[in-house]
């Protein structure tokens, strides 16, 4: 039987295994789909070489940037993006063959799409870490939108949470979330940003979907934005990595 799973720490409830577990009953697919919780990256290799029947994996917080000194190959937006999520594990000469991709970036594209309308040009990203490069790459090469980072601390050509002014809310119309702000069991707690401030021109995307309705969403419909979770994004992107563990095969 074939194995497919999911690799980070911590990682608690996975949406991945759900929807993998269900796609394989439904479409009678011999395989299994588990979660490989492994407490360092350094612990990577020696996983993959107890599972040998693995066919492919996603990589989720931590480990989307420490994965990549592992792998054999990276597809061209994965290497652009600085980021990987999704890994085929194949053979070349006899021997494993890695090759990493970023999924992320279509299933926010896709996801986000639907909603814009030709005012929305720009677009606050708020936090830096890894999901953050797959919506910054789909933000400015996908979209054709001007991005900025929002920081909690001060740093070269970003600007903090206390920066976000009206002013800036009015130029950059997209807000997305891309930090565990407000996720599951933090459920009171949001970004520091002047939601007072926002109207039905603002598009709050969180990426953050347990709750599916987080304070930010919250608090930005209260005051007339449109509001998107990341639910969507997360069974476009999940649809994507079957996509690239049959890549050619």
């Amino acid at each position: 039987m074939d194995k497919y799973g999911l690799f980070g720490y911590p990682l608690g409830h996975s949406f991945s295994r759900g929807f993998f577990t269900d796609k394989f009953a439904k479409e009678h697919i011999d395989a299994e789909y588990l979660n490989f919780e492994i407490p360092s990256i350094d612990d990577y290799l020696a996983t993959l070489d107890a599972n040998p029947e693995l066919r492919g994996h996603n990589v989720t917080i931590p480990y989307k940037q420490q994965v990549i000194p592992f792998l054999d190959e990276m597809s061209a937006e994965a290497k652009a993006i600085g980021a990987v999520n999704v890994v085929r594990v194949g053979e070349k000469n006899g021997k494993r063959y890695l090759k990493g991709y970023n999924s992320d970036v279509i299933g926010f594209v896709d996801s986000l799409r639907p909603l814009l309308t030709p005012i929305h040009t720009s677009a606050l990203i708020l936090g830096t870490g890894g999901a953050s490069k797959a919506v910054k790459y789909g933000l400015e090469k996908k979209l054709g939108m001007e991005t900025l980072y929002v920081t909690r601390t001060p740093k070269p050509g970003m600007i903090t949470y206390d920066d976000v002014t009206a002013d800036v809310l009015r130029k950059y119309q997209v807000i997305v979330n891309c930090s565990p702000c407000g996720m599951y069991p933090h459920v009171d707690e949001c970004p520091a940003i002047p939601y007072e401030t926002l109207t039905s021109d603002n598009i709050l995307f969180d990426l953050v979907y347990n709750p599916l309705e987080t304070l930010f969403m919250k608090k930005g419909a209260e005051n007339g934005a449109v509001v998107k979770n990341g639910l969507e994004m997360l069974h476009l992107q999940a649809i994507a990595s079957w996509e690239f563990w049959h890549e050619n095969v």
